[in-house]
């Protein structure tokens, strides 16, 4: 998830601006920059399903204690990752031939523009429903219903041990697997919970954009929509920090690292 997120700041965040702003360099090479447009799709896709992924993987080891044992293995999440990574690539492959260049300079196309067929081809048309379905859209579907399958199975099963602590010892307060359960169900709602809230606003923009062009609305203000953007981007990176924070085995690395060069000096002053 980290190195997913890394990379949708590194071509979304990054290289996107960088063609943007910046004078005419490689990046504007027509072949160059559509290989760019077609990677930021494709981080921002792996980043999203890795997300569903993570959910799923959370919902697994609370609620399905007999396909936990098969499911939630380090072999299982590999495959998972790669299957992820892979199909989200292949799935963004026609956004390179979405742009053509803008001139041409000694044989060498540049700059990128935007295809007129893009807007007037029904095939582009359904390609854009599709892609806008498997990101942002089936996720959010998805994500809320593990989560509320999840938070209802944790209610029953809390319930149950309760009930049974109870009779056994009523001098005992507190449960270590329902402590455990707990910490899971918080780190759980922190990323999935944070994914919405960030996407919520790109969403509801990309749906009135669509029913604007539709029956000729005016559309939102530009602030709205990069603001939106924006939010979008920093989803990628609240995933991380959240996750880095509440595991104490992130932690203990992150004290390492920090601690490294003062270790480094100690033992070249010995």
């Amino acid at each position: 998830m980290a190195a997913a997120d890394l990379l949708v700041i590194i071509t979304d965040g990054m290289l996107r601006w960088l063609i943007m702003y910046f004078p005419v360099s490689f990046l504007d090479i027509t072949y160059v920059c559509s290989l760019i447009m077609m990677f930021i799709p494709a981080t921002t896709m792996n980043s999203v399903w890795l997300t569903v992924a993570f959910t799923f993987d959370r919902f697994v080891a609370i609620c399905c204690q007999k396909f936990k044992t098969k499911y939630c293995t380090e072999k299982t999440a590999a495959v998972i990752i790669g299957t992820v990574s892979v199909l989200s690539c292949l799935e963004s492959i026609p956004w390179f031939f979405i742009f053509q260049s803008k001139y041409i300079f000694n044989k060498l196309p540049w700059f990128c523009i935007t295809k007129p067929e893009f807007y007037s081809s029904i095939y582009w048309t359904l390609y854009g429903v599709f892609h806008r379905l498997l990101s942002p859209l089936l996720p959010f579907v998805i994500i809320l219903l593990l989560n509320t399958l999840t938070v209802r199975h944790v209610l029953v099963v809390s319930k149950a041990r309760r009930r049974l602590q109870k009779d056994r010892d009523r001098e005992k307060t507190s449960d270590p697997e329902m402590v455990k359960r707990r910490k899971s169900i918080i780190l759980l709602f922190a990323i999935s919970g944070s994914f919405i809230i960030l996407w919520t606003p790109y969403v509801v923009c990309f749906l009135q954009q669509r029913i604007a062009l539709m029956n000729d609305y005016s559309p939102l203000p530009p602030t709205v929509g990069t603001t939106a953007y924006l939010l979008q981007l920093l989803s990628t990176c609240t995933n991380t920090c959240i996750y880095t924070v509440t595991q104490r085995q992130f932690r203990e690395q992150l004290k390492t690292i920090l601690k490294l060069p003062l270790t480094l000096i100690r033992r070249s002053n010995k």
